[in-house]
């Protein structure tokens, strides 16, 4: 459907489908929702667009990437996807600025950047919504579901390690509260995926992601930790 104030993104999606397998595509606008009514009731369709080949209906745009064999990018399963792109983003971050101070790209602060960046966008995913994360949290936190303020203190709390830990500053305050969050997080990881063996989502990214809790997850909360020794111990290498 095309209108003045409104592009249906999946037809846009459809036609650059259709011209990457080779196809010559006569797009039909249907410009009023009259129009596209008495298309749905024409073709007995609920949605558009609507795709056809040699005279053959096709479907929308999920049945028309299946039938081109693509998957069809339904976004109902898991994925570590989020959490992949969080860490390629941190890692990048972090041996770029390596390279603007050292002219080195890997070093001890490129580590040190690279969790410490890593943190703070998990953080900000978090915080886009705390209330949906806390909902999905306390499905698995040993601690956030005793007593839920923690749950809606952890992005808050995340954030705060995190920033303070990319400058190394108030170590005091950084390295306990990353200890912390980090333990009780792994712990709780470990014993809902090892322990009782279930199959639950993530919340390390927000409430609205599809990532499944296994060893990323409990990946994340190890790095936390093993971040806060190193700045323990740091002073005394």
């Amino acid at each position: 459907m095309v209108m003045d104030k409104h592009v249906c993104p999946f037809g846009v999606k459809s036609k650059w489908l259709l011209e990457r397998e080779g196809f010559s595509v006569d797009d039909r606008y249907l410009t009023a929702r009259e129009e596209t009514d008495a298309f749905k009731a024409e073709h007995g369709v609920e949605t558009t667009p609507q795709t056809f080949i040699d005279g053959k209906r096709i479907g929308g745009y999920t049945e028309l990437r299946e039938h081109f064999g693509h998957d069809s990018g339904d976004a109902e399963g898991t994925s570590y996807r989020p959490v992949i792109a969080v860490f390629a983003v941190g890692a990048a971050l972090a041996i770029a600025l390596s390279l603007f101070v050292f002219q080195l790209p890997f070093t001890i602060r490129t580590a040190e950047w690279f969790v410490a960046f890593s943190m703070a966008m998990l953080a900000m995913l978090k915080l886009q919504d705390v209330e949906q994360f806390s909902t999905m949290f306390v499905g698995y936190d040993l601690l956030g579901r005793r007593w839920l303020p923690y749950a809606y203190a952890y992005p808050y709390l995340e954030a705060t390690a995190a920033i303070l830990m990319a400058g190394r500053l108030l170590p005091w305050l950084s390295i306990p509260v990353a200890l912390f969050i980090g333990a009780v997080g792994a712990i709780s990881v470990f014993y809902a995926v090892y322990i009782q063996k279930r199959s639950i989502k993530c919340a390390c990214v927000g409430g609205s992601a599809n990532v499944p809790l296994g060893f990323v997850s409990l990946s994340e909360n190890l790095a936390m930790i093993g971040m806060a020794i190193w700045m323990l111990l740091r002073p005394t290498l």
